[in-house]
């Protein structure tokens, strides 16, 4: 379908719905929109104070992206209920009127959008609102080497945990300025990468860094990467977040924690050349007996803790710590899952 003969339908659905005696508060008046998914049609609403709405049809359990809720558009969930049926959707609508035209131009956007993506059409609004958002957005600074590798290494772990549960994105608190690069309830994991060619050295930022969740389990993951050098060879940044995207039921909120990490997609041809080989891995559960200096540990030893913004390296080249097996990390992958369901 044409975006013209779908700018056509939701005009007309419109016209129709505010032609009709106004609703009651909190009532919307609806008409369906030749745009059918899996979950039931996409609709034309209007509201009692005459604002424009589409409504997207969504499980009645799906979550909806909080944070648009400023003084023109809002996106809310919200069920609609009549004699014989019942269904929830997600609720884009526009509280000025003067910005109508504009409003229109953004829904057939996500109309069409959602005409080739009927199997999960939230996806497609949160796709279409993020390249709107993306206009407006100035030229982030890139990310440097060591900083690439380090998001690596964090995407290597998130990937695993997507192909256990495509809403593991939750799980990756890393972004957004948490100590612990992954929480759950009670357990969380720190990821620690290195290019250097030999040594175990991770750098821990913070006193809190190594301090395990209350009544949990802290787990450090150490990644060693090489550069790959011939075609074919390892995996590429870029490829790497495509896979993550492709794993994930939210990827506008996947897109989101990326930038608040730096990166953006349009910075992507940035990083084509990014390609790293995984030349070693060890996951550590991090407890009595681990290296490290934590607040706890300072003031169980009578000393006064006043210092800020301490960093120090630890060293786990030897044997010890021993690192989990291969069985114990899918143990602590498929725990993580299970605690963020």
């Amino acid at each position: 379908m044409t975006d013209e003969t779908l700018r056509r339908a939701l005009a007309a659905g419109w016209a129709t719905l505010e032609s009709e005696p106004t609703s009651g508060e909190r009532r919307l008046r609806i008409s369906p929109l030749p745009v059918d998914t899996a979950q039931g049609p996409l609709v034309a609403a209007v509201d009692h104070e005459g604002h424009r709405h589409l409504l997207i049809p969504v499980h009645a359990n799906r979550k909806i992206r909080p944070g648009i809720d400023g003084p023109v558009l809002q996106l809310v969930k919200r069920p609609l209920e009549d004699e014989v049926s019942y269904q929830t959707y997600a609720d884009l609508g526009c509280l000025r009127h003067d910005l109508r035209d504009l409003f229109s131009d953004l829904c057939v956007d996500i109309l069409a959008t959602a005409e080739r993506m009927p199997e999960n059409p939230v996806k497609a609004l949160y796709g279409v609102i993020d390249r709107w958002k993306a206009l407006f957005q100035t030229q982030s600074t890139p990310l440097n080497p060591q900083q690439i590798a380090g998001l690596f290494g964090e995407l290597l772990v998130l990937t695993r945990l997507l192909q256990r549960d495509p809403s593991a994105h939750r799980l990756w608190s890393g972004p957004t300025g948490h100590r612990h690069d992954f929480t759950a309830d009670t357990s969380a994991v720190e990821v620690k990468t290195s290019t250097a060619v030999d040594g175990r050295k991770p750098r821990i930022h913070g006193l809190d860094q190594l301090d395990a969740p209350a009544q949990g389990d802290l787990w450090l993951t150490w990644f060693r990467l090489g550069k790959a050098t011939t075609p074919g060879q390892g995996t590429g940044f870029v490829e790497l977040i495509g896979q993550a995207i492709s794993l994930c039921d939210d990827e506008s909120a996947l897109l989101h924690l990326l930038a608040q990490a730096g990166y953006r997609p349009n910075d992507a041809d940035r990083y084509r050349g990014a390609c790293f080989v995984v030349h070693e891995e060890r996951w550590y559960q991090v407890g009595s007996g681990f290296p490290g200096l934590t607040r706890e540990m300072l003031v169980g030893a009578g000393i006064d803790v006043s210092a800020e913004n301490v960093e120090y390296t630890i060293d786990l080249s030897g044997d010890l710590p021993a690192p989990l097996r291969h069985d114990q990390v899918s143990l602590v992958l498929d725990d993580l899952t299970r605690e963020s369901a």
